[in-house]
């Protein structure tokens, strides 16, 4: 596992962006909300995430998970290593983490988000608009 890993993950979730902060944070968010945090630096946690409560009170007693320095009160876990959860698990709690922050966006950024996805999926060609004249014109043929 590594952040080469999260961060190829964490983007190929709809509207992921991702920015470096605090010096040597790379976090990704979703409507400008966190939803994962990697180190890219030697020491610290490998990767924070959101967690839902009953999630939280069981990973925090797998060895190597912890609750999230500054973010436990919100159910942020904490990777201490890589190996801590397999890979698998990794990817599952990721996909949650997105899916409880899109959960919390304010409904109007939860709609436009949807309706982005929709409009912009790859490989559908939206037809040429015709002008009102043009439109008018072949009407009344």
């Amino acid at each position: 596992m590594s952040v080469d890993f999260i961060r190829e993950l964490c983007l190929s979730l709809p509207h992921v962006t991702e920015e470096i902060q605090w010096e040597d944070h790379l976090l990704f968010k979703i409507g400008g909300k966190m939803f994962a945090i990697t180190t890219l630096g030697p020491i610290g946690m490998r990767l924070s995430v959101k967690a839902s409560d009953d999630r939280f009170a069981e990973l925090t007693e797998v060895p190597g998970v912890i609750p999230a320095p500054y973010m436990a009160r919100n159910k942020w876990i904490a990777l201490e290593r890589w190996d801590a959860l397999r890979r698998s698990e990794i990817e599952e709690i990721v996909r949650e983490s997105y899916a409880l922050i899109f959960a919390k966006l304010p409904k109007k950024k939860q709609a436009e988000l949807s309706a982005a996805r929709v409009t912009n999926k790859p490989g559908k060609k939206k037809a040429p608009r015709k002008s009102a004249k043009k439109a008018a014109a072949g009407r009344s043929r």
